[in-house]
């Protein structure tokens, strides 16, 4: 059996990938600059005909040496999308979870290693006035059964941009957003039952009290530049593996979204 080692992971919500690659720095220097043995998208944005060889004057040509590209696209044009960059290779790929009002949106790539799962997700917003709970919540119940049987055969480090602040310390205003999308009763609830189906907070486990720490800040009333944000991106992991992390991070020094990237450094 091969030993284990320090892997380093970043997951990024890029809002529209072509976009970030035209800021400075874009995309590529940033990729670069973290160096990470895994660097996770949500929302690329993108479709087939983006990314794959051939694909002509529509193509985005990324320049990324040394990462194995896996894609996975929304039915619809320029919606949602995931992206896994790795170096190693994939022993398969997973791009639906088994719930059909959401699988033809690009939202999961799941990724198995020698000795774990890796799993990017970006899971559907319950949107203003909550109108789409129904979906989102089915989705959550799905996306659970997904990681819980994956965990079955190796540990799992599932990230990405849950959607979701699970305490009243994830957001800077709780108060006014309590029953809104992303701090509903049911969508809180419903992540304590992941995490309580065998999976861990890591970067609250690392930082049980950090208040103002956030991953999400609206593009209106200077929302970033006064810290009024929400921490909705997550790297959680198997409860067996809890200790083996090292590091959990948000960098919200990056710019280019409204989200910034978040880290975490594990033995596996």
């Amino acid at each position: 059996m091969a030993g284990t080692r320090e892997y380093s992971f970043v997951s990024w919500n890029v809002n529209g990938l072509r976009a970030v690659m035209k800021k400075d720095p874009g995309f590529e220097s940033i990729v670069r600059m973290f160096d990470a043995d895994i660097f996770a998208l949500q929302e690329t944005k993108l479709s087939a005909e983006n990314v794959e060889p051939g694909a002509g004057k529509n193509r985005i040509a990324l320049d990324l040496p040394g990462y194995r590209q896996t894609w996975s696209h929304a039915e619809k044009k320029g919606y949602s999308g995931t992206a896994v960059f790795s170096k190693e290779e994939p022993l398969q790929v997973i791009r639906t979870i088994g719930c059909p009002v959401a699988d033809n949106e690009g939202r999961v790539c799941a990724l198995e290693f020698e000795t774990f799962w890796f799993v990017d997700v970006y899971t559907p917003n319950a949107q203003d006035g909550l109108k789409r709970i129904g979906v989102r919540l089915e989705w959550d119940e799905a996306y659970r059964g997904f990681l819980s049987d994956l965990a079955l055969q190796k540990p799992v480090v599932t990230c990405g941009d849950f959607n979701v602040a699970h305490e009243e310390i994830d957001l800077k205003n709780p108060g006014p957003n309590r029953g809104n999308a992303g701090f509903s009763d049911e969508e809180r609830e419903s992540f304590g039952k992941l995490l309580g189906a065998g999976f861990t907070d890591t970067f609250r486990a690392r930082h049980p009290e950090l208040e103002g720490a956030y991953s999400w800040w609206s593009y209106r009333m200077r929302a970033r530049e006064r810290n009024a944000g929400w921490r909705i991106d997550y790297f959680l992991v198997s409860d067996s593996i809890a200790d083996k992390v090292a590091a959990a991070s948000i960098h919200d020094e990056i710019f280019g979204s409204d989200h910034c990237p978040v880290g975490l450094s594990i033995e596996l």
